[in-house]
């Protein structure tokens, strides 16, 4: 029997095979959404940096900044100078971290920040102490010098690998909506949320405060003498690192010269000091060797510098009861916090009187 066949018909669209590849209109209402849902992302997070404002670009006199929730301290100090609540602040490096702003309050009747920031080069706290002395008039001012103001390589070696935002160091912080835009700044004003809602503290007090050496308790006194005496890494993977070459001593300093122009800058009737800090005997340059002669001179054009501008300069870089004591120090560059005590109260002496310590701990090299 034969089975009919029917009549072939017009031919029907293909088959959508499952896996085929969508159509070009599908392939741009994906690109279309995808793009929208990016932008929409990417200004949703603007707009949170810009509302927690994680680096105080709104902190002005009368409005508080924010708190401090990013270690970087080159992107967290500028708010607390722009904030205006301090009428004196102290410059350095980890050397001066340890001196509490209320115990220098105390000392010299100004409401103090303590504006220090690890391995600062003097660039770096030149910048940030033009940014304070725009502010307004100073009640006091404090210079924390390290070896470092004393190197040839000064004007060179300015930055370190830590970032440094210089935007955020010029008057109003120029575009600085903008600028802020990056992942460590959403990260920060994360954090800056999550403090708002209690759920996580401060990093460092509102004055610039911290305690970033080890607990007391800890402190392991052998150790403590090999980082001291043995070399190599000190025992705070974030501290100085003072210049490792030694330039003769009549080798050029170029910031003092910075140093000279911000002592010109404050007021005359503030308290102002210049202070080589404590390091250990055994970071000191020896007398007759090429650092000790380079220190020396470099501590007399401090001196004169200071002279000039009627500031009191204060040399606790010597060997001296505290100096020549390891148990006094974590490493050669950074004492332990009760020494910290003990350079305020020597800081207001030397103001006060203008003589060597008695006990050996500082001399006075200037003193209006």
């Amino acid at each position: 029997m034969t089975i009919p066949i029917p009549p072939a018909g017009p031919p029907g669209p293909p088959s959508r095979r499952p896996g085929a590849a969508p159509t070009q209109a599908a392939w741009r209402r994906f690109a279309l959404a995808f793009a929208s849902l990016a932008g929409a992302l990417g200004l949703g997070a603007i707009g949170f940096i810009a509302a927690m404002d994680p680096y105080g670009l709104r902190a002005a006199p009368g409005r508080v900044p924010g708190p401090i929730m990013d270690l970087n301290q080159r992107f967290m100090y500028p708010q607390i100078v722009r904030g205006g609540g301090y009428d004196a602040a102290l410059f350095g490096t980890s050397t001066a971290r340890l001196l509490d702003p209320r115990d220098l309050d105390a000392a010299f009747g100004a409401r103090f920040a303590n504006l220090a920031m690890n391995a600062a080069t003097p660039f770096e706290q030149r910048e940030l102490a033009r940014l304070f002395l725009r502010q307004g008039p100073a009640r006091a001012v404090i210079f924390a010098l390290d070896s470092t103001w004393c190197a040839a390589d000064a004007d060179r070696h300015r930055l370190t690998f830590r970032p440094f935002p210089p935007w955020l160091y010029a008057p109003d912080a120029p575009l600085g909506m903008l600028r802020q835009v990056n992942w460590q700044s959403l990260g920060t004003a994360a954090r800056v949320a999550l403090h708002r809602l209690g759920r996580a503290p401060a990093r460092i007090r509102g004055d610039g405060y911290a305690v970033f050496t080890p607990p007391e308790a800890s402190y392991d006194a052998a150790r403590a003498a090999a980082h001291i005496h043995g070399g190599g890494n000190p025992l705070l993977a974030d501290g100085l690192s003072e210049p490792a070459e030694t330039a003769a001593a009549d080798a050029a300093m170029p910031a003092l010269a910075w140093l000279d122009a911000l002592l010109a800058a404050v007021p005359r009737e503030a308290v102002t000091l210049a202070a080589f800090m404590p390091v250990h005997a055994a970071a000191q340059g020896r007398p007759g060797t090429p650092q000790g002669t380079r220190e020396a001179a470099c501590k007399a054009q401090v001196a004169e510098i200071g002279r000039r501008h009627g500031a009191t300069v204060v040399d606790f870089r010597i060997p001296s009861p505290v100096t020549t004591t390891d148990a006094n120090y974590w490493d050669a560059l950074h004492y332990r916090l009760p020494v910290a005590a003990r350079i305020v109260a020597g800081l207001r002496a030397a103001r006060a009187t203008g003589r060597d310590d008695p006990e050996g701990f500082y001399r006075v090299l200037a003193h209006p």
